[in-house]
């Protein structure tokens, strides 16, 4: 008789480490929740955690991230318990490790409900972050999370209506928000753009130049922590596919990775920004789409100051959805399985 072709006579060497995961997308941008697997990671804080994480276990970021398990576009959250919060996470990119990540609070929500993380039928939670503690709601349908939200850190505007000259484009205006990152905000049809989705490689390109003319002609500091204070990514608005919605924004961040939601983040900090401007105010929701028209919500709840900054706390909805589980290995002996990626 042949043996069962599913590979369940398969033995891996007990030395090599493996980790689980679930796999998981908002809007389309895909997150990897680490379930299982790694070292321990000492720390009391989400930040301590993170250096820890950055310093001793960066391999397996890349690992993990990168090609033959990942790929450019990859992204990752580290979770945990926590003594203030319902769960602690920090999260994962090809480049490194960000501040803030709505997408992935949104599937965390999801994750967090559906997979009973916490007691009861409670559908609130908060969730411990790098750039402080947000505070999430699930809208829970007969035991399934069809959708989540979240209000945000408080979200301010650092520079406005601002120029830079980037080579190869010339003098282009930007503005740069924070939400819960720090986004240089570029209006598309300033630079040619039209958002569409066979511009990716494009908007790859126009992204990192205008970030690397943006952070290395302005100051990007945080009120509180050091840490937080660096220029996360671009974000291009231009006009909604659909008329129904209030616009469309492609958020490049990292080492160009382009987010195929509309990037919860971001588009806190496009609230602060269109508060301060007069055109977005307090409790009226807007849709924003994504380069792949999949869309998140969001609103200005209340207003605050936040240092030395007025503030917006937002609020951002949307829905994610599970795509699979996975349990990786590491072999000692496999250098390309380090990790690489491929642009």
């Amino acid at each position: 008789m042949k043996a069962p072709l599913d590979g369940s006579r398969l033995e891996l060497p007990a030395h090599w480490l493996r980790i689980a995961t679930i796999e998981m997308h908002t809007g389309g941008e895909p997150l990897r929740v680490i379930t299982s697997g790694l070292p321990p990671i000492p720390g009391d804080t989400v930040l301590e955690k993170r250096a820890y994480f950055r310093e001793h276990l960066d391999p397996l970021r890349r690992a993990l991230m990168w090609e033959p398990r990942g790929h450019a576009d990859m992204y990752g959250a580290v979770v945990f318990p926590s003594r203030g919060a319902d769960f602690g996470c920090f999260f994962l990119h090809n480049e490194g490790y960000s501040t803030m990540c709505g997408h992935a609070v949104l599937a965390l929500t999801k994750l967090a409900i559906e997979a009973r993380w916490i007691e009861g039928s409670r559908t609130t939670l908060t969730i411990e972050v790098p750039a402080g503690t947000v505070h999430a709601q699930a809208q829970v349908v007969d035991g399934q999370v069809r959708s989540s939200s979240f209000e945000n850190v408080p979200s301010f505007v650092l520079l406005r209506d601002r120029h830079v000259d980037v080579p190869g484009l010339g003098r282009v205006r930007f503005d740069v928000a924070f939400g819960g990152a720090f986004y240089a905000l570029v209006d598309a049809a300033d630079v040619g753009l039209k958002l569409a989705r066979d511009e990716y490689h494009l908007l790859v390109d126009l992204g990192r130049r205008i970030k690397q003319a943006v952070a290395s002609a302005f100051p990007i500091e945080h009120p509180f922590e050091p840490e937080l204070g660096f220029l996360y990514g671009t974000i291009f608005v231009g006009p909604a596919g659909d008329a129904a919605h209030h616009s469309r924004n492609v958020c490049v961040f990292a080492d160009g990775e382009v987010d195929r939601s509309a990037t919860g983040s971001g588009v806190s900090a496009r609230a602060a920004l269109h508060h301060a401007r007069g055109e977005l105010e307090n409790g009226r929701e807007v849709t924003i789409e994504s380069l792949i028209g999949s869309t998140m919500t969001v609103q200005v709840s209340r207003t605050t100051t936040f240092g030395k900054h007025a503030a917006v706390i937002p609020k951002v909805g949307g829905s994610a959805a599970f795509a699979g589980r996975a349990e990786f290995c590491i072999d000692p002996d496999d250098a390309i399985g380090r990790g690489f990626f491929l642009r």
